[in-house]
């Protein structure tokens, strides 16, 4: 089936299309991860982008639901190298694309449009399948909006909440876009989880009594998410509060401090990050905006940065008991070098009730 990439610099790149046919217009990333391919589709931060795998295959073990961070895919669309059509376990990526009317074109040159995103930055890109139209597609990539126009939260956040009952500590969660393992590593430590839309207000999320509040990953422009800045804004010194991913944007942006956007993002299961004690750990990472260290306010302190180029990947504040990483712990994919330090930790720094 033809398929075709064109991109907003006027280049396109015409391939073999999987899925469904129809089109797909997203801000084009990479990710370096070699396995959990399935996790990152349906992982909720890569709502409005589509998602370029560096790694030559994917779809070699199928489709394993039990993987699946989210209950959809989020990701607008999947470029690959190759993509194995006859896995030995089924479904096959391939036919699970085409049953839910999913796009994704293999084929590609995927090492020469990764070198280019590193030199030039994410690109609006747009994805055809079922035509090779090259100029058509150059066309959509220029005319969809920026990333960072979107209010791409509203779309993979819960519509109301619910709970995951446990016997141990009540956490709140603001879901921007959750990856389940979070949850799953909070009931791992028995806690009582309640999730809430991102948009729940203080007088709401006060209803389950939280003794702690943790702001989760998400899709887009933390800057946009003023309600979660807002919420988050009125706990500060009340109970302890952490984040993930996003959640560690938010909490700077509550705090009066900044964030910006990276020119082609972290996004992996392969980053390293060093820690307060020195070691290095390589963790998982998908996000595209980081924190200014050098915007937050007196009482912070930097936990973690990015060995690669030195950005905030952690800070917290010990009087208000916040603490927040930027990367992911609970991984799926990738490694858990952190899982059970720093879960352990946000669970055992919630006083109890």
């Amino acid at each position: 089936m033809k398929a075709v990439l064109g991109l907003e610099d006027g280049n396109f790149f015409v391939g073999e299309g999987f899925g469904a046919e129809g089109t797909s217009t997203g801000e084009l990333v990479f990710t370096t991860q070699m396995t959990g391919y399935m996790e990152a589709l349906t992982d909720p931060s890569y709502a409005g982008q589509l998602l370029m795998f560096t790694y030559p295959l994917i779809g070699n073990y199928g489709v394993d639901f039990h993987n699946f961070q989210n209950p959809l895919v989020h990701a607008r669309g999947c470029i690959t190298r190759e993509v194995c059509t006859s896995p030995k376990h089924s479904p096959s990526l391939t036919s699970f694309f085409e049953e839910h009317g999913l796009h994704g074109i293999s084929g590609i040159d995927t090492r020469m449009l990764t070198i280019k995103t590193r030199l030039h930055g994410t690109l609006k890109s747009a994805l055809i399948v079922g035509d090779d139209d090259g100029e058509q597609a150059v066309q959509m990539a220029r005319g969809m909006p920026d990333i960072s126009a979107l209010d791409l939260i509203e779309t993979v956040t819960c519509k109301e909440s619910y709970r995951v009952p446990g016997r141990g500590k009540r956490i709140a969660i603001l879901d921007l876009g959750v990856k389940k393992n979070i949850v799953v590593s909070l009931r791992r430590r028995d806690a009582d989880v309640y999730i809430f839309p991102y948009s729940a207000t203080k007088e709401e999320i006060d209803a389950c009594r939280p003794q702690a509040l943790f702001i989760s990953n998400g899709p887009g422009d933390p800057k946009r998410a003023t309600a979660a800045i807002k919420t988050v804004r009125s706990y500060l010194g009340e109970i302890p509060i952490y984040g993930i991913c996003m959640g560690n944007q938010i909490l700077a942006l509550a705090l009066g401090g900044e964030t910006y956007k990276l020119k082609f993002g972290h996004r992996g299961s392969n980053q390293p990050v060093r820690g307060p004690e020195g070691p290095i750990s390589i963790t998982t990472q998908n996000h595209g905006y980081v924190v200014d260290g050098e915007s937050l306010p007196e009482g912070c302190v930097v936990t973690y940065r990015n060995v690669n180029d030195n950005t905030l990947e952690g800070f917290a504040d010990p009087y208000q008991n916040i603490f927040c990483v930027q990367f992911h712990p609970e991984a799926h994919g990738g490694p858990q070098d952190l899982e059970k330090s720093i879960f352990d930790k946000i669970y055992r720094s919630i006083p109890d009730a």
